[in-house]
């Protein structure tokens, strides 16, 4: 297989495993205004406790490794995107200094928790934007960004915002579900089924905006060839949705937060499938933004030890910490 597809390959896995895993505990964030009893709020952030932090070195794999293999697309997309990434990281920082204060505080406490709330909203919201500015292409003249500060602002960028808020409320009410119990349980189960709702909505609309903004991606989906490959993604989605009502009527623990991911991947898949086989929507390939081979395969080497380490750790993490967490455990965060 062509390096240059190995590397694409090797960021996409960072991405999704970032929106999978860093999007649950941000999701939690989300949820908790409507979860406003002190020990229900300790008990939701003890879930991600000791494992948030980690999920967001997939992030940094998937900058890394954009920045030395495809520099082109790493240089135009932060110029494209300078606004929105950097409230993002704002964000991210707000969320990130609230977890550690707000275990600690007393008087302050409250305010720890707006902070936390907008810094994980916020986070998931700017995200979202990006990705909608990226899908509906960034503007190029002699390989460099040629648009305005704020080219980003679309409705569509808003709308993909707003949908990727859903998509890590609904990941981070069925990873409550499987980690909880009791009332708080029940609550979060009849809470998942209109998340599902709004989700399946956003994947609905996008699916269509899409293709009518990008003629490319438009042809991508509507061509006979393609069109029996991505045929499937709609359908499978549809099972998911319809596996996940069985799963909430039946209070099933885990199966929720599996299909959640089901449906996560399947419209990840579903973008990919779409941008294919270009680096920039519309304006680069792949192989036109790829750094020279000699250096793809430098770095493939330290991909190839760096990959396992953090898929091994990651893994023994959510290994030791499985299970449910209650009021009464001992590794609260402290």
């Amino acid at each position: 297989m062509n390096v240059t597809v190995i590397w694409a390959g090797i960021i996409a896995l960072g991405l999704f495993m970032y929106v999978v895993l860093d999007g649950f505990d941000l999701g939690i964030g989300i949820l908790f205004p409507l979860f406003p009893d002190a020990r229900e709020r300790d008990l939701m952030m003890n879930t991600v406790a000791p494992v948030w932090d980690g999920n967001e070195t997939w992030l940094v794999l998937g900058g890394a490794g954009l920045f030395a293999v495809f520099p082109v697309v790493y240089s135009t997309v932060l110029s494209a995107l300078y606004l929105p990434l950097v409230f993002m990281l704002v964000c991210l920082i707000f969320r990130g200094v609230s977890f550690e204060i707000r275990a600690k505080a007393n008087r302050t406490k409250p305010m720890w928790d707006l902070a936390f709330i907008g810094g994980s909203a916020g986070a998931a919201f700017f995200q979202g934007v990006a990705l909608g500015a990226f899908l509906q292409g960034i503007p190029m003249a002699d390989g460099r960004f040629a648009g305005g500060a704020f080219e980003w602002l679309t409705p569509f960028a808003v709308f993909t915002g707003l949908g990727l808020a859903a998509t890590y409320a609904l990941l981070g009410c069925c990873w409550l579900v499987a980690k909880t119990e009791g009332d708080l349980q029940r609550r979060l189960h009849r809470l998942a089924w209109p998340l599902t709702i709004v989700l399946l909505g956003f994947i609905a609309v996008v699916s269509v905006w899409t293709p009518l903004q990008d003629p490319h991606i438009a042809q991508r989906w509507f061509d006979s060839a393609w069109l029996y490959r991505l045929l499937p993604a709609p359908l499978l989605v549809a099972v998911c949705a319809a596996a996940m009502y069985r799963a909430l009527r039946g209070r099933h623990h885990v199966t929720p937060f599996a299909l959640a991911l089901g449906i996560v991947l399947l419209g990840y898949a579903g973008l990919l499938a779409s941008l294919w086989p270009f680096a920039i929507p519309s304006s680069l390939t792949l192989w036109e933004a790829a750094a020279p081979r000699s250096s793809q395969m430098f770095t493939l080497v330290g991909a190839a030890v760096i990959l396992p380490i953090i898929i091994g750790y990651t893994t023994m993490g959510y290994w030791v910490f499985r299970g449910k967490v209650r009021h009464d455990d001992q590794h609260h965060y402290h």
